[in-house]
């Protein structure tokens, strides 16, 4: 018998796409997607659409795992695995408190339930907990201090804008159901421009490309602000609060000496600003924006150019980083208190290392995989690999669960039973299951579930999980109208989420203006032994550090021709920094700027091709963000 069954994507994705799966006798052949969906519309993902090689590939566990005595795992019952996670967590609580107890919950899944485990271990301790955002800190910061909350026109609201800047992002990877609304709105006349050191698959959509200093896009950015001050000041003096100070900062340097900085030229800065003024013109942030020493400021630096060029407010206009994808649920599960104790989780390997009274005896993690995830990652491996008892939850063996001492086997996103937001748009989904998982396969809940009746704890998580989904609907989306089957019958557009920000609601700072910076953020750091730029980017054909096909032999380093004189095409290479190197395969782009090496996102530490392996460990500017791209390497021959 054949059925076509609808879900929702719940991975850490923009899209949060709406699947239509084709299920023969309990099996999936086929996803697609749906084409009802006005985001969707009708395509995937590469990334999902080969989902189905992961769904029922050999790298699927079925079955909870246990380290022996040997090292090795062995298979065993789920009885025997929540006994033995019961007694662990039990003990170590009783002996040493929550605190030695960390629980990592990161965003391998972006369903609403998650906050059900997090319930749980505030109860049980409450325990340590991360703080801090590897992916977006920094760009969150900026926008809370500038505006108050952070949010987004609408998506379509791009077909109303006379010129689209995408300002480091590359949708053509990260975020592909973008691209039909780009390309609708230059269909329209919209003249869309790149600016990224990167040269990467956008380009080819856009207008116009110009291709910056890696980190120098404040530069750009004070370039670009000095000439729309000298046309529209006071207009901004209406709207944004500091402007003299932030006017004092763009004045520091010559438009010459920031376009210098920026590695740009004056007609390229003024053409920006020409687009500007000649509105409305949205602004793109791309996410890797943030993920620099000097991240917050860069994104601080782009919501004022929106500002003081009279764009924000309007249609078309607008500079979007992030859509509030929690804004139609509850957010505030109460726990019995505060967490005893947080750790920097772009820094997370040594603060677990370093933390005492208590030490971290136990680590629980949660959709994620830390390991392969995080900066220094070697520092990572030993910190968990020292620890006492760790579990992880997850569908197959990464880096992560392959230290732990007890591995539980999860559902997919096509066995998810959820509810979800999307960061790349405003519409709302349920993720429902198109197949049962495999026998000897629970879903996050159901474990913490279990979990739960041994430790006392049955009644803090008790309910299916269509009641926490009930439970998770906010109130006012619900005095809005939707409901929990609406949603199941198809996309709904959250009611909460704004056609056009601050339009219809005030910006939320304490004097309802725009808090524009005031000082200089900190310079890219740069070391001449280590030359070039790393940066490690997202890939058609992963998610995070989850690959269609996991790709077998060294990575691929990417260089201009003139970074590595005397070197070739195809030759293996060492990829130094100034904490770890690895072998990689050399590919020489013309296109890309001579002070940058490019490596692929998500590549496993026991493969030897995680780049985080090589990045140290820092903090951003606010928002306790990673500063993953502002690590310097050098390129030597094997």
């Amino acid at each position: 018998m054949t059925q076509v069954r609808a879900t929702t994507c719940n991975r850490d994705c923009p899209d949060a796409c709406r699947i239509v799966a084709t299920v023969q006798d309990g099996q999936v052949i086929a996803l697609a997607g749906d084409p009802q969906h006005p985001i969707t519309q009708g395509f995937l993902c590469h990334r999902t659409a080969n989902f189905l090689t992961r769904q029922s590939g050999t790298v699927r566990l079925t079955q909870p795992l246990l380290r022996q005595p040997d090292g090795q795992f062995a298979a065993i019952g789920w009885e025997q695995a929540l006994d033995l996670a019961a007694q662990k967590l039990g003990e170590i609580r009783d002996s040493s408190g929550g605190a030695a107890i960390l629980h990592y919950h990161s965003g391998g899944s972006l369903g609403m339930i998650g906050q059900v485990i997090d319930l749980f271990f505030a109860h049980l301790g409450p325990v340590t907990v991360k703080r801090g955002d590897i992916c977006s800190g920094a760009g969150d910061a900026a926008q809370m201090a500038d505006f108050g909350v952070e949010d987004s026109n609408d998506v379509t609201d791009l077909l109303n804008s006379k010129h689209i800047l995408l300002w480091g992002k590359n949708p053509a990877v990260s975020g592909p159901h973008l691209l039909p609304v780009l390309k609708r709105a230059r269909q329209g006349g919209t003249r869309v421009t790149l600016i990224d050191p990167v040269f990467h698959k956008t380009a080819h959509l856009c207008d116009s490309y110009l291709q910056p200093r890696p980190g120098g896009d404040f530069a750009l950015a004070m370039a670009v602000a000095q000439g729309l001050l000298a046309e529209r000041r006071d207009l901004a003096a209406e709207l944004c609060d500091n402007l003299e100070a932030f006017s004092a900062l763009c004045q520091s340097r010559s438009l010459a000496q920031w376009c210098t900085d920026a590695d740009v030229t004056i007609e390229q800065a003024i053409e920006l600003t020409r687009q500007l003024l000649d509105g409305p013109c949205a602004i793109l942030v791309g996410w890797g924006m943030g993920r620099r020493v000097n991240g917050s400021g860069i994104v601080r630096a782009l919501d004022a150019l929106s500002a003081i060029s009279g764009n924000l407010r309007v249609a078309g206009g607008g500079v979007s980083f992030y859509f509030k994808r929690r804004a139609a649920f509850v957010t505030d599960l109460a726990g019995p208190g505060p967490a005893p104790r947080t750790l920097s989780e772009p820094c997370l390997g040594q603060e677990i290392l370093d933390a005492r009274d208590p030490p971290i005896r136990a680590v629980w993690v949660t959709a994620g995989n830390p390991v392969a995830m995080l900066p220094q990652a070697r520092v990572v491996q030993q910190a968990l690999a020292s620890r006492e008892f760790v579990v992880v939850v997850d569908n197959w063996l990464s880096d992560t669960a392959k230290l732990a001492q007890l591995v539980l086997p999860t559902t997919t996103l096509l066995e998810a039973d959820d509810i979800v937001g999307a960061y790349g748009h405003g519409w709302l989904g349920v993720a429902r299951p198109v197949v049962e998982p495999p026998a000897g396969v629970r879903s996050d809940l159901q474990i913490i579930q279990a979990l739960a009746a041994r430790l006392g704890l049955t009644e803090v998580v008790a309910g299916s999980a269509r009641q926490w989904q009930e439970r998770l609907l906010h109130p006012q989306v619900r005095a809005a109208g939707v409901t929990l089957a609406d949603l199941e019958a198809g996309p709904v557009r959250n009611p909460l989420a704004p056609k056009v920000l601050f339009a219809e609601i005030a910006l939320q700072t304490p004097t309802a203006k725009v808090q524009l910076l005031t000082t200089l953020p900190p310079p890219t750091p740069k070391d001449p032994e280590y030359p070039l730029q790393l940066l490690s980017l997202s890939t058609e054909k992963s998610q995070s550090s989850q690959w269609v096909h996991p790709p077998t032999g060294p990575a691929t380093v990417t260089v201009h021709p003139q970074a590595v004189p005397g070197l070739a095409e195809g030759q293996l290479v060492r990829v130094e920094s100034e904490i770890d190197s690895l072998v990689a395969i050399l590919h020489l782009d013309p296109r890309q700027r001579r002070d940058l090496a490019l490596l692929p996102k998500g590549g496993q530490l026991s493969d030897g091709r995680c780049a985080n392996a090589l990045i140290r460990a820092q903090l951003t500017d606010a928002g306790e963000g990673a500063a993953y791209y502002d690590q310097g390497v050098r390129i030597r021959p094997t």
